[in-house]
């Protein structure tokens, strides 16, 4: 009875996508609706096999494939362009749909958080041995080191991943791609790379716009609710200031950049099917840009702090 499990062993090797179903359970059934008890032991370790093969092998295999794919398609979108006046005419397109338009969320977001930073940060400092200025120097610092570069980044990362996403996969289903290739055009310069050259002047500028609006909003929070006076506050902004606190965070969002608009932008070139599967791969690319933002924070955290 054992013969009869190897071809479908082998069919399960030659192809993983097969069905757990459609593999496994049949064998079992007729195991069990036969009564061969000598052999259910084998079967019952039959799916222990199956699932380390899933698990183990099939899944590695398949994020290596997908990852050399990913560094393909990033070094197509680097490479040099057909048309340069054209490549220009879409990054400057680009900065307006990067960058003024995710302004006004950028300005609203950050007041608030740095007006909520304030209070917070005053409220938890009751005892009369703290000096009042570190409400200042710890808003100050929350906003430059963390809130600016990442929080931002990870919000910019659902507005806009899943545009740039949802973007190239219509463009994918409806054609447009297959067209701009048929014509000589390479698809992924044309339409990937403004994208993030585009990130890499914009995101740093949305960074340093993001630690102004937070600070002016915490001393606004601070005046009205008199938590703090305006000198302690404007006293705790100088205080022990480091310069490389800056260029750490700029540094930061150049990679953030390339991250949230790169792994969207591959979701969406390589999507198959409809319009159901633009939508899942906009919410993919979303959640993978958001982890791989953290990921590299905490990386780039241990190497330069």
């Amino acid at each position: 009875m054992r013969s009869k499990v190897i071809p479908n062993i082998a069919l399960f090797c030659l192809n993983p996508e097969i069905s757990y179903m459609k593999t496994v359970l049949p064998l079992f059934y007729s195991c069990v609706c036969r009564n061969s008890m000598n052999n259910l032991y084998f079967y019952l370790k039959f799916p222990l096999y199956i699932i380390c093969w899933e698990f183990l092998i099939y899944r590695n295999m398949k994020f290596l494939y997908r990852l050399g794919q990913y560094i393909i398609f990033i070094r197509k979108a680097f490479s040099r362009p057909e048309k340069r006046k054209v490549y220009l005419k879409e990054l400057v397109q680009e900065f307006e749909k990067l960058g003024l338009n995710s302004i006004v969320l950028v300005v609203i977001i950050s007041f608030f958080i740095g007006a909520v930073l304030t209070l917070q940060t005053a409220y938890n400092m009751q005892s009369p041995l703290l000096p009042r200025y570190l409400i200042g120097y710890l808003t100050r610092e929350t906003m430059l080191l963390e809130f600016s570069s990442t929080i931002v980044s990870l919000i910019l990362a659902g507005k806009i991943g899943s545009n740039i996403a949802s973007e190239i996969g219509s463009m994918r289903i409806t054609e447009q791609i297959e067209a701009l290739e048929t014509m000589g055009i390479n698809s992924i310069s044309y339409l990937v790379g403004p994208k993030i050259l585009a990130s890499f002047v914009i995101n740093p500028i949305l960074y340093i716009f993001s630690v102004f609006i937070g600070i002016l909003g915490g001393i606004i929070s601070g005046l009205v609710s008199g938590v703090v006076n305006f000198e302690d506050f404007v006293y705790g902004l100088h205080f022990s200031f480091n310069p490389y606190y800056v260029t750490y965070s700029i540094v930061k969002t150049l990679f953030f950049a390339f991250i949230f608009t790169s792994i969207p932008a591959f979701y969406g070139y390589y999507v198959q099917g409809g319009a159901r599967e633009v939508g899942k791969a906009g919410t993919k690319a979303v959640v993978d840009s958001s982890i791989a933002i953290l990921t590299a924070n905490l990386i780039l955290t241990q190497i330069m702090l």
